[in-house]
Protein backbone atom coordinates (compact mmCIF):
# COMPACT_ATOMS: atom_id res chain seq x y z
CA UNK A 1 0.00 0.00 0.00
CA UNK A 2 1.06 3.51 -0.82
CA UNK A 3 0.94 5.94 2.02
CA UNK A 4 -1.10 8.54 0.36
CA UNK A 5 0.37 12.18 2.17
CA UNK A 6 -1.21 14.23 -1.07
CA UNK A 7 -3.18 17.26 0.45
CA UNK A 8 -6.95 17.17 -1.52
CA UNK A 9 -8.09 19.65 -3.61
CA UNK A 10 -10.66 21.79 -2.64
CA UNK A 11 -12.40 21.28 -5.79
CA UNK A 12 -12.43 17.71 -4.82
CA UNK A 13 -14.18 17.92 -1.47
CA UNK A 14 -16.58 20.15 -3.04
CA UNK A 15 -17.72 18.03 -5.93
CA UNK A 16 -17.21 14.86 -3.72
CA UNK A 17 -19.56 16.32 -0.87
CA UNK A 18 -22.24 17.31 -3.45
CA UNK A 19 -23.46 13.38 -4.24
CA UNK A 20 -24.27 13.30 -1.18
CA UNK A 21 -27.40 15.58 -1.71
CA UNK A 22 -29.43 12.87 -3.04
CA UNK A 23 -28.68 11.02 0.34
CA UNK A 24 -30.11 13.91 2.26
CA UNK A 25 -33.37 13.89 0.16
CA UNK A 26 -33.61 10.17 0.09
CA UNK A 27 -33.17 10.31 3.75
CA UNK A 28 -35.58 12.96 4.44
CA UNK A 29 -38.55 11.20 2.39
CA UNK A 30 -37.91 7.83 4.12
CA UNK A 31 -37.55 9.25 7.40
CA UNK A 32 -39.81 12.08 7.54
CA UNK A 33 -42.87 11.78 4.82
CA UNK A 34 -42.70 8.04 4.11
CA UNK A 35 -44.68 6.79 6.83
CA UNK A 36 -47.29 9.96 7.18
CA UNK A 37 -47.87 9.60 3.18
CA UNK A 38 -48.44 5.68 3.08
CA UNK A 39 -50.26 5.84 6.72
CA UNK A 40 -52.51 8.98 7.08
CA UNK A 41 -52.64 9.79 3.25
CA UNK A 42 -52.73 6.47 1.35
CA UNK A 43 -54.48 4.86 4.40
CA UNK A 44 -52.24 1.68 4.72
CA UNK A 45 -51.75 0.56 8.34
CA UNK A 46 -49.21 1.73 10.02
CA UNK A 47 -47.33 -1.43 11.10
CA UNK A 48 -48.19 -2.30 7.34
CA UNK A 49 -46.13 0.88 6.23
CA UNK A 50 -43.49 0.29 8.99
CA UNK A 51 -42.79 -3.17 8.41
CA UNK A 52 -42.11 -2.31 4.38
CA UNK A 53 -40.02 0.21 4.98
CA UNK A 54 -38.01 -1.78 7.34
CA UNK A 55 -37.89 -4.71 4.91
CA UNK A 56 -36.70 -2.55 2.19
CA UNK A 57 -33.69 -1.21 5.06
CA UNK A 58 -32.68 -5.09 5.02
CA UNK A 59 -32.76 -6.19 1.74
CA UNK A 60 -30.30 -2.92 0.86
CA UNK A 61 -28.56 -3.90 4.22
CA UNK A 62 -27.79 -7.25 2.95
CA UNK A 63 -26.64 -6.14 -0.26
CA UNK A 64 -24.22 -3.72 1.09
CA UNK A 65 -21.12 -5.94 1.94
CA UNK A 66 -21.31 -7.64 -1.38
CA UNK A 67 -21.22 -4.21 -3.38
CA UNK A 68 -18.62 -3.25 -0.69
CA UNK A 69 -16.42 -6.46 -0.89
CA UNK A 70 -16.99 -6.59 -5.32
CA UNK A 71 -16.05 -2.77 -5.40
CA UNK A 72 -12.35 -3.65 -3.11
CA UNK A 73 -12.16 -6.40 -5.88
CA UNK A 74 -12.88 -5.12 -8.72
CA UNK A 75 -10.24 -3.77 -11.30
CA UNK A 76 -11.01 -1.45 -14.48
CA UNK A 77 -9.63 1.43 -16.06
CA UNK A 78 -12.27 3.66 -14.25
CA UNK A 79 -10.79 2.35 -10.90
CA UNK A 80 -12.77 0.39 -8.16
CA UNK A 81 -15.36 3.00 -6.97
CA UNK A 82 -16.26 4.66 -10.02
CA UNK A 83 -18.00 2.05 -12.31
CA UNK A 84 -21.28 1.71 -9.77
CA UNK A 85 -21.31 5.02 -9.04
CA UNK A 86 -21.94 5.76 -12.42
CA UNK A 87 -24.23 2.57 -12.94
CA UNK A 88 -26.80 4.35 -9.71
CA UNK A 89 -27.81 7.22 -11.50
CA UNK A 90 -30.89 6.85 -13.69
CA UNK A 91 -32.14 3.41 -11.28
CA UNK A 92 -32.19 6.05 -8.30
CA UNK A 93 -34.34 8.64 -10.46
CA UNK A 94 -36.52 6.17 -11.77
CA UNK A 95 -37.21 4.17 -8.45
CA UNK A 96 -37.68 7.03 -5.76
CA UNK A 97 -40.29 8.59 -8.61
CA UNK A 98 -42.53 5.45 -8.57
CA UNK A 99 -42.05 5.47 -4.75
CA UNK A 100 -44.36 8.61 -4.31
CA UNK A 101 -47.02 7.14 -7.41
CA UNK A 102 -48.45 4.28 -5.75
CA UNK A 103 -51.27 2.74 -7.73
CA UNK A 104 -54.84 3.52 -6.75
CA UNK A 105 -57.93 1.62 -5.67
CA UNK A 106 -56.33 -1.45 -4.79
CA UNK A 107 -56.10 -3.41 -1.85
CA UNK A 108 -53.76 -3.34 0.89
CA UNK A 109 -52.42 -6.23 0.45
CA UNK A 110 -51.02 -4.92 -2.91
CA UNK A 111 -50.37 -1.47 -1.94
CA UNK A 112 -47.84 -3.33 0.79
CA UNK A 113 -46.25 -4.88 -1.72
CA UNK A 114 -45.83 -2.19 -4.20
CA UNK A 115 -44.32 0.10 -1.30
CA UNK A 116 -42.05 -2.88 -0.11
CA UNK A 117 -40.69 -3.72 -3.92
CA UNK A 118 -40.01 -0.05 -4.44
CA UNK A 119 -38.63 1.30 -1.60
CA UNK A 120 -36.31 -2.17 -1.91
CA UNK A 121 -35.23 -0.77 -4.67
CA UNK A 122 -34.68 3.01 -4.27
CA UNK A 123 -32.26 1.82 -1.17
CA UNK A 124 -30.66 -0.52 -3.35
CA UNK A 125 -29.90 1.76 -6.12
CA UNK A 126 -28.60 4.63 -4.13
CA UNK A 127 -26.94 1.99 -2.20
CA UNK A 128 -24.96 1.19 -5.71
CA UNK A 129 -23.46 4.44 -5.11
CA UNK A 130 -22.99 5.03 -1.74
CA UNK A 131 -21.28 2.65 -0.61
CA UNK A 132 -17.92 2.98 -3.33
CA UNK A 133 -18.06 6.74 -3.31
CA UNK A 134 -17.78 6.70 0.97
CA UNK A 135 -15.05 4.15 0.51
CA UNK A 136 -13.09 6.68 -1.34
CA UNK A 137 -12.69 8.90 1.47
CA UNK A 138 -9.95 6.15 2.90
CA UNK A 139 -8.08 6.28 -0.68
CA UNK A 140 -8.11 10.15 -1.11
CA UNK A 141 -6.29 11.05 2.12
CA UNK A 142 -4.63 8.89 4.89
CA UNK A 143 -3.87 12.64 7.05
CA UNK A 144 -6.41 12.19 10.28
CA UNK A 145 -7.73 15.75 10.15
CA UNK A 146 -8.44 15.75 6.54
CA UNK A 147 -10.23 12.94 6.71
CA UNK A 148 -12.45 14.42 9.14
CA UNK A 149 -12.78 17.78 6.63
CA UNK A 150 -13.83 15.49 3.29
CA UNK A 151 -16.79 13.71 5.73
CA UNK A 152 -17.18 17.54 6.80
CA UNK A 153 -18.07 18.15 3.21
CA UNK A 154 -20.09 14.96 2.66
CA UNK A 155 -22.49 15.71 5.98
CA UNK A 156 -22.76 19.51 4.90
CA UNK A 157 -24.03 19.13 1.41
CA UNK A 158 -25.85 16.07 2.79
CA UNK A 159 -27.93 17.38 5.63
CA UNK A 160 -28.15 20.77 4.19
CA UNK A 161 -29.85 19.00 0.44
CA UNK A 162 -32.43 17.03 3.52
CA UNK A 163 -33.23 20.63 4.77
CA UNK A 164 -33.31 22.77 2.28
CA UNK A 165 -35.78 20.22 0.40
CA UNK A 166 -37.91 20.05 3.79
CA UNK A 167 -38.32 23.44 3.66
CA UNK A 168 -39.34 23.87 0.33
CA UNK A 169 -41.90 20.94 1.26
CA UNK A 170 -43.48 22.40 3.65
CA UNK A 171 -43.38 25.86 2.79
CA UNK A 172 -43.89 25.83 -0.39
CA UNK A 173 -45.99 22.32 -1.97
CA UNK A 174 -47.48 22.08 1.36
CA UNK A 175 -50.65 24.43 2.57
CA UNK A 176 -50.01 26.00 6.49
CA UNK A 177 -53.88 23.67 7.21
CA UNK A 178 -52.90 20.12 7.50
CA UNK A 179 -56.57 19.14 5.99
CA UNK A 180 -56.61 21.94 3.33
CA UNK A 181 -56.01 21.52 -0.05
CA UNK A 182 -52.55 21.21 -0.94
CA UNK A 183 -51.82 20.57 3.11
CA UNK A 184 -49.60 17.66 4.01
CA UNK A 185 -52.60 15.53 4.01
CA UNK A 186 -53.17 15.94 0.35
CA UNK A 187 -51.69 13.27 -2.08
CA UNK A 188 -51.22 15.83 -4.97
CA UNK A 189 -48.25 18.02 -3.29
CA UNK A 190 -46.30 14.22 -2.99
CA UNK A 191 -46.84 13.69 -6.25
CA UNK A 192 -45.31 17.27 -7.02
CA UNK A 193 -42.17 16.67 -4.48
CA UNK A 194 -41.73 13.30 -6.35
CA UNK A 195 -41.50 15.15 -9.73
CA UNK A 196 -38.68 17.52 -8.04
CA UNK A 197 -37.06 14.96 -5.59
CA UNK A 198 -36.20 12.11 -8.26
CA UNK A 199 -34.14 13.96 -10.95
CA UNK A 200 -32.23 16.13 -8.15
CA UNK A 201 -30.73 13.16 -6.68
CA UNK A 202 -29.55 11.45 -10.13
CA UNK A 203 -28.40 15.15 -10.92
CA UNK A 204 -26.18 15.12 -7.54
CA UNK A 205 -24.95 12.14 -8.32
CA UNK A 206 -23.61 12.61 -11.54
CA UNK A 207 -21.99 15.53 -10.60
CA UNK A 208 -20.13 13.89 -7.82
CA UNK A 209 -18.95 10.71 -10.20
CA UNK A 210 -17.51 13.35 -13.28
CA UNK A 211 -16.36 15.57 -10.97
CA UNK A 212 -14.36 12.91 -9.06
CA UNK A 213 -13.26 11.32 -11.87
CA UNK A 214 -9.81 12.95 -12.51
CA UNK A 215 -9.03 11.45 -9.24
CA UNK A 216 -8.52 7.81 -10.19
CA UNK A 217 -5.44 7.84 -11.47
CA UNK A 218 -3.77 9.04 -8.13
CA UNK A 219 -5.40 6.23 -6.23
CA UNK A 220 -3.59 3.30 -5.19
CA UNK A 221 -2.59 0.45 -8.22
CA UNK A 222 -3.66 -2.87 -6.41
CA UNK A 223 -2.72 -6.17 -8.27
CA UNK A 224 -5.70 -8.57 -9.32
CA UNK A 225 -6.65 -10.57 -6.25
CA UNK A 226 -6.35 -14.26 -6.67
CA UNK A 227 -9.52 -16.28 -7.15
CA UNK A 228 -11.12 -18.19 -3.96
CA UNK A 229 -13.99 -19.88 -3.00
CA UNK A 230 -16.83 -18.32 -1.69
CA UNK A 231 -16.43 -19.82 1.63
CA UNK A 232 -13.05 -18.05 1.89
CA UNK A 233 -14.29 -15.08 0.56
CA UNK A 234 -16.64 -15.46 3.30
CA UNK A 235 -14.13 -16.00 6.27
CA UNK A 236 -12.38 -13.23 5.15
CA UNK A 237 -15.29 -10.22 5.00
CA UNK A 238 -16.10 -11.66 8.80
CA UNK A 239 -12.66 -11.71 9.77
CA UNK A 240 -12.87 -7.62 8.83
CA UNK A 241 -15.82 -6.62 9.68
CA UNK A 242 -15.90 -8.10 13.38
CA UNK A 243 -12.12 -7.14 13.82
CA UNK A 244 -11.78 -5.70 17.43
CA UNK A 245 -11.42 -1.94 16.42
CA UNK A 246 -14.15 -2.23 14.08
CA UNK A 247 -16.64 -3.77 16.50
CA UNK A 248 -16.93 -0.88 19.16
CA UNK A 249 -18.64 1.32 16.33
CA UNK A 250 -20.22 -1.41 14.23
CA UNK A 251 -22.19 -2.57 18.10
CA UNK A 252 -22.50 1.21 19.08
CA UNK A 253 -23.97 1.27 15.34
CA UNK A 254 -26.64 -0.40 16.01
CA UNK A 255 -28.42 1.01 18.74
CA UNK A 256 -27.79 4.68 17.71
CA UNK A 257 -29.59 3.47 14.32
CA UNK A 258 -32.38 2.11 16.55
CA UNK A 259 -32.60 5.46 18.12
CA UNK A 260 -31.92 7.41 14.66
CA UNK A 261 -34.79 5.11 12.82
CA UNK A 262 -37.68 5.74 15.67
CA UNK A 263 -36.66 9.51 15.59
CA UNK A 264 -36.98 10.38 12.26
CA UNK A 265 -40.30 8.29 12.00
CA UNK A 266 -42.32 10.07 14.78
CA UNK A 267 -40.90 13.71 14.86
CA UNK A 268 -43.44 14.66 12.17
CA UNK A 269 -46.15 13.20 14.40
CA UNK A 270 -44.50 14.52 17.55
CA UNK A 271 -44.55 18.26 15.18
CA UNK A 272 -48.33 17.67 14.07
CA UNK A 273 -50.21 16.04 16.70
CA UNK A 274 -47.56 17.08 20.07
CA UNK A 275 -46.33 20.29 19.52
CA UNK A 276 -49.70 20.72 16.76
CA UNK A 277 -47.49 23.19 14.46
CA UNK A 278 -48.77 24.04 11.14
CA UNK A 279 -46.86 23.82 8.08
CA UNK A 280 -45.48 26.92 7.89
CA UNK A 281 -43.90 26.21 11.68
CA UNK A 282 -42.62 22.84 10.73
CA UNK A 283 -41.20 24.48 8.13
CA UNK A 284 -39.16 27.26 10.40
CA UNK A 285 -38.38 24.44 12.67
CA UNK A 286 -36.43 22.26 9.96
CA UNK A 287 -34.44 25.55 8.94
CA UNK A 288 -32.65 25.30 12.61
CA UNK A 289 -30.89 22.05 10.82
CA UNK A 290 -28.98 24.69 8.40
CA UNK A 291 -27.86 26.10 11.74
CA UNK A 292 -27.17 23.61 13.21
CA UNK A 293 -25.13 22.17 10.52
CA UNK A 294 -22.97 25.49 10.11
CA UNK A 295 -22.34 25.30 13.31
CA UNK A 296 -21.48 21.65 13.55
CA UNK A 297 -19.52 21.91 10.21
CA UNK A 298 -17.12 24.95 12.58
CA UNK A 299 -16.75 22.84 15.60
CA UNK A 300 -15.88 19.53 14.16
CA UNK A 301 -12.28 19.92 13.11
CA UNK A 302 -11.12 22.17 16.08
CA UNK A 303 -12.81 19.79 19.23
CA UNK A 304 -11.80 16.66 17.39
CA UNK A 305 -8.07 18.58 17.27
CA UNK A 306 -8.65 19.13 20.72
CA UNK A 307 -9.99 16.16 22.19
CA UNK A 308 -9.84 13.49 20.11
CA UNK A 309 -12.70 12.14 17.82
CA UNK A 310 -13.53 9.29 20.49
CA UNK A 311 -14.49 11.31 23.17
CA UNK A 312 -15.86 14.37 21.27
CA UNK A 313 -17.92 12.19 19.58
CA UNK A 314 -19.12 10.71 22.67
CA UNK A 315 -20.05 14.54 24.27
CA UNK A 316 -21.75 15.06 21.16
CA UNK A 317 -23.94 12.42 21.01
CA UNK A 318 -24.67 12.80 25.03
CA UNK A 319 -25.56 16.42 24.18
CA UNK A 320 -27.97 15.37 20.98
CA UNK A 321 -29.98 13.01 23.63
CA UNK A 322 -30.67 15.80 26.38
CA UNK A 323 -31.88 17.97 23.31
CA UNK A 324 -34.11 15.25 22.32
CA UNK A 325 -35.77 14.56 25.48
CA UNK A 326 -35.29 17.48 27.59
CA UNK A 327 -38.21 19.86 25.86
CA UNK A 328 -40.58 16.51 25.87
CA UNK A 329 -39.98 15.64 29.66
CA UNK A 330 -40.50 19.62 30.45
CA UNK A 331 -44.26 19.96 28.43
CA UNK A 332 -45.14 16.38 30.21
CA UNK A 333 -44.65 17.90 33.37
CA UNK A 334 -45.90 21.18 32.95
CA UNK A 335 -42.72 22.97 32.80
CA UNK A 336 -42.86 24.03 29.07
CA UNK A 337 -44.81 26.27 26.98
CA UNK A 338 -48.36 25.69 26.03
CA UNK A 339 -48.95 25.11 22.23
CA UNK A 340 -49.55 28.11 20.77
CA UNK A 341 -47.62 30.02 23.43
CA UNK A 342 -44.88 33.00 21.07
CA UNK A 343 -42.06 31.21 23.22
CA UNK A 344 -42.85 27.72 21.66
CA UNK A 345 -41.49 27.63 18.27
CA UNK A 346 -38.16 29.87 19.26
CA UNK A 347 -37.73 27.14 21.95
CA UNK A 348 -38.18 24.83 19.63
CA UNK A 349 -36.02 25.99 17.11
CA UNK A 350 -32.97 26.43 20.01
CA UNK A 351 -33.90 22.61 20.91
CA UNK A 352 -33.83 21.12 17.12
CA UNK A 353 -30.53 23.32 16.07
CA UNK A 354 -28.62 21.41 19.13
CA UNK A 355 -29.97 18.20 17.89
CA UNK A 356 -28.83 19.30 14.38
CA UNK A 357 -25.15 20.47 14.96
CA UNK A 358 -24.35 17.83 17.68
CA UNK A 359 -25.71 14.66 15.09
CA UNK A 360 -24.16 15.89 12.23
CA UNK A 361 -20.55 16.73 13.83
CA UNK A 362 -20.88 13.59 15.81
CA UNK A 363 -21.94 11.76 12.41
CA UNK A 364 -18.74 13.11 10.84
CA UNK A 365 -16.49 12.05 13.77
CA UNK A 366 -18.30 8.15 13.73
CA UNK A 367 -17.56 7.74 9.57
CA UNK A 368 -14.21 9.85 9.87
CA UNK A 369 -13.19 6.79 13.04
CA UNK A 370 -14.52 4.43 10.61
CA UNK A 371 -11.68 5.61 8.08
CA UNK A 372 -9.14 5.48 10.31
CA UNK A 373 -9.87 1.58 11.13
CA UNK A 374 -8.64 0.58 7.68
CA UNK A 375 -5.22 1.32 8.33
CA UNK A 376 -5.63 -1.05 11.51
CA UNK A 377 -7.20 -3.64 9.91
CA UNK A 378 -4.81 -3.62 6.94
CA UNK A 379 -2.14 -4.54 9.21
CA UNK A 380 -3.87 -7.59 10.74
CA UNK A 381 -5.36 -8.39 7.89
CA UNK A 382 -3.09 -7.54 4.70
CA UNK A 383 -6.54 -6.45 2.70
CA UNK A 384 -7.73 -3.31 1.36
CA UNK A 385 -11.07 -3.85 2.13
CA UNK A 386 -12.28 0.00 2.77
CA UNK A 387 -15.29 -0.77 0.66
CA UNK A 388 -16.58 -3.95 3.15
CA UNK A 389 -15.48 -2.01 6.26
CA UNK A 390 -17.89 1.02 5.21
CA UNK A 391 -20.18 -1.28 3.93
CA UNK A 392 -20.42 -2.78 7.51
CA UNK A 393 -21.30 0.13 9.11
CA UNK A 394 -23.88 1.12 6.80
CA UNK A 395 -25.38 -2.22 6.92
CA UNK A 396 -26.18 -2.01 10.56
CA UNK A 397 -27.31 1.29 10.16
CA UNK A 398 -30.08 0.57 7.30
CA UNK A 399 -30.95 -2.61 9.21
CA UNK A 400 -31.21 -1.22 12.58
CA UNK A 401 -33.06 2.02 11.38
CA UNK A 402 -35.58 -0.03 9.89
CA UNK A 403 -35.87 -1.81 12.95
CA UNK A 404 -36.75 1.77 14.57
CA UNK A 405 -38.89 2.56 11.84
CA UNK A 406 -40.56 -0.88 12.21
CA UNK A 407 -41.10 0.68 16.42
CA UNK A 408 -42.27 3.67 15.41
CA UNK A 409 -45.49 1.88 13.57
CA UNK A 410 -45.52 -0.73 16.43
CA UNK A 411 -45.21 2.03 19.25
CA UNK A 412 -48.61 4.02 17.09
CA UNK A 413 -50.43 0.76 17.07
CA UNK A 414 -49.57 0.68 20.75
CA UNK A 415 -51.06 3.53 21.65
CA UNK A 416 -54.14 3.23 20.05
CA UNK A 417 -53.10 6.28 17.58
CA UNK A 418 -56.19 6.58 15.21
CA UNK A 419 -55.81 6.74 11.22
CA UNK A 420 -56.77 9.82 9.69
CA UNK A 421 -56.20 11.89 12.73
CA UNK A 422 -56.70 15.42 12.96
CA UNK A 423 -54.14 17.72 14.98
CA UNK A 424 -55.84 19.02 18.04
CA UNK A 425 -58.68 16.34 17.86
CA UNK A 426 -56.48 13.15 19.21
CA UNK A 427 -57.56 12.24 22.42
CA UNK A 428 -54.63 13.89 25.41
CA UNK A 429 -53.62 10.70 27.26
CA UNK A 430 -52.96 9.35 23.24
CA UNK A 431 -50.76 12.03 22.64
CA UNK A 432 -48.87 11.95 26.45
CA UNK A 433 -48.26 7.95 25.50
CA UNK A 434 -46.93 8.69 22.55
CA UNK A 435 -44.35 11.32 23.79
CA UNK A 436 -43.49 9.22 26.82
CA UNK A 437 -42.86 5.95 25.25
CA UNK A 438 -40.84 8.04 22.33
CA UNK A 439 -38.69 9.74 24.71
CA UNK A 440 -37.71 6.56 27.13
CA UNK A 441 -36.81 4.47 23.82
CA UNK A 442 -34.88 7.08 22.57
CA UNK A 443 -32.84 7.41 25.94
CA UNK A 444 -32.33 4.05 26.63
CA UNK A 445 -31.09 3.08 22.71
CA UNK A 446 -28.81 6.14 23.05
CA UNK A 447 -27.50 5.38 26.34
CA UNK A 448 -26.40 1.95 24.96
CA UNK A 449 -24.47 3.28 21.70
CA UNK A 450 -22.40 5.82 23.87
CA UNK A 451 -21.46 2.72 25.92
CA UNK A 452 -20.79 0.70 23.13
CA UNK A 453 -18.77 3.51 21.74
CA UNK A 454 -17.02 4.40 24.51
CA UNK A 455 -14.29 1.13 23.66
CA UNK A 456 -13.26 2.54 20.41
CA UNK A 457 -9.54 2.19 20.27
CA UNK A 458 -7.61 4.22 17.61
CA UNK A 459 -6.25 7.39 19.01
CA UNK A 460 -4.07 10.05 16.83
CA UNK A 461 -1.22 8.88 18.16
CA UNK A 462 -1.99 5.38 17.39
CA UNK A 463 -3.44 6.03 13.92
CA UNK A 464 0.21 7.61 13.12
CA UNK A 465 1.85 4.84 14.38
CA UNK A 466 -0.13 2.79 11.89
CA UNK A 467 0.53 4.60 9.08
CA UNK A 468 4.65 4.72 10.15
CA UNK A 469 4.54 1.15 10.11
CA UNK A 470 2.77 0.68 6.57
CA UNK A 471 5.00 3.53 5.42
CA UNK A 472 8.17 0.88 6.68
CA UNK A 473 6.71 -2.31 5.41
CA UNK A 474 6.72 -0.65 1.95
CA UNK A 475 10.11 0.64 2.54
CA UNK A 476 11.04 -3.07 2.99
CA UNK A 477 8.98 -4.39 0.30
CA UNK A 478 10.90 -2.08 -2.40
CA UNK A 479 14.28 -2.82 -1.05
CA UNK A 480 13.96 -6.23 -1.20
CA UNK A 481 12.58 -6.26 -4.83
CA UNK A 482 15.82 -4.22 -5.19
CA UNK A 483 17.99 -6.73 -3.63
CA UNK A 484 16.11 -9.66 -5.52
CA UNK A 485 16.87 -7.54 -9.16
Amino acid sequence: MTVNKAKVPWTTKFVYGVGTIAFGIKDNGFNALLMIYYNQVIGLPAAWVGSAIMIAMVADAVLDPIVGQWSDSLRSKWGRRHPFMYASIIPVSIFYLLLWLPPSGVSDPVLFGYLLLIASATRIAIGVYEIPSTALLAEFTQDYDERTELVAFRFFFGVVGGILMAIFIFSVIFANEPTAPGGILDPVGYIKYAWIAAPLMGIAIFVSSIGTHNRIASLPTLPVPEPQSLIQTAKEMAGTLFHRVNAPILIGSIFGSMAGGLNAALTIYMQTYFWELSANKIAFLTASGLLGVVLAFIIVLPLSKSFGKKWTTLSLYALTLVAIVTPVALRLIGLFPANGHPALVPLLFCFSMIVAMSVVAAAILTVSMVADVTEQILLSTGRKSEGLIFSATAFVSKTVSGMGILMSGLILTFVAFPQDAIPGAVDASTIDNLAIVFAVATLGFTSAALVCMSFYPVSRDGHQSALDELARQQANGYEDRKETA
